[in-house]
């Protein structure tokens, strides 16, 4: 195709695996390219993806951030409605991975794929999270996590808990994931909770709320979000396109986000070996301390 047709864009949309030779392909016959997050399997071959490729003119798809929720919120956050921030907590909990009646996972179920990806939670899900924190708080780093896996259907963690802290203020950010919670709904929702000395804003699910010296509540239409996601992020691509504007989800910045696995997948990949279900205990997390 890519010899046959005069093309001035590929959209890469294949599973993460082949995102790199896809790349390369699209690279080699002079065409722009968006292509699906993350860039390849790991940091290192994402690496030498960006090394080999540049000059091109390439964007990642990590659509996340062009939530309709977290661009208000963004909003909401340049204007000082929260003030200084003080602490930052995200939950994604979800009972997909506990078992019904039926004897069915339902996260399983909907994605069949996820019982032989070799890294999940953190890899195919949170690191969406992760990006979008990076655009409403700026750089950050690991300073500690812990990864575990609830079943024996799976080969990879489908539970962590992930500390970060901002580069700019040290302020402690905790990302938690779970998809084996009882009582939850076996469809996870975002549940952000920023405590700052004006306000507090939380976005539950389709609810974006602030408390406190500017109180105001938005709903927004779950569909309308999804769907406005995509259109938003490919309508980046294009107006940068256009005006010649550097992309937000450049792969420079993507691998600022590929980059907090690195040491994690080194540990993951060893304790894994150690412990068929556990992925780590609390001594073994300690190579993600900073």
């Amino acid at each position: 195709m890519l010899a046959r047709e005069n093309l001035d864009i590929v959209d890469i949309c294949a599973p993460r695996e082949a995102h790199a030779e896809l790349v390369r392909l699209a690279a080699q016959a002079g065409v722009a390219i968006i292509c699906q997050k993350p860039l390849a399997t790991d940091f290192a071959a994402a690496k030498a993806l960006v090394a080999d490729v540049a000059g091109t003119t390439l964007m990642v798809h990590e659509n996340w951030r062009f939530r309709a929720r977290y661009r208000r919120l963004r909003e909401w956050l340049d204007a000082g409605v929260a003030g200084d921030i003080r602490r930052v907590s995200l939950e994604f909990l979800s009972s997909g991975m506990i078992a019904g009646s039926d004897g069915q996972r339902p996260a399983l179920v909907r994605q069949p794929f996820f019982r032989t990806q070799q890294r999940l939670l953190v890899m195919e899900v949170l690191i969406h999270h992760l990006d979008t924190l990076r655009f409403l708080l700026g750089e950050m780093d690991v300073v500690a996590a812990r990864l575990e896996r609830s079943n024996a259907d799976i080969v990879a963690e489908d539970v962590a808990a992930i500390t970060l802290r901002c580069r700019s203020d040290g302020l402690l950010v905790q990302v938690t994931g779970n998809l084996a919670v009882h009582g939850a709904l076996p469809a996870p929702r975002d549940h952000l909770r920023i405590f700052g000395t004006r306000g507090t804003i939380e976005l539950d699910g389709n609810q974006l709320t602030a408390h406190g010296e500017q109180p105001h509540t938005e709903q927004f239409d779950a569909d309308a979000v999804y769907q406005g996601s995509y259109d938003a992020a490919i309508s980046h691509f294009l107006d940068c396109l256009d005006s010649g504007k550097p992309f937000e989800t450049a792969p420079a910045d993507n691998m600022e986000t590929l980059h907090w696995s690195k040491p994690s997948m080194r540990w993951h990949n060893s304790t894994r070996r150690k412990n068929r279900d556990r992925m780590a205990s609390p001594a073994e997390s300690s190579p993600w301390i900073a």
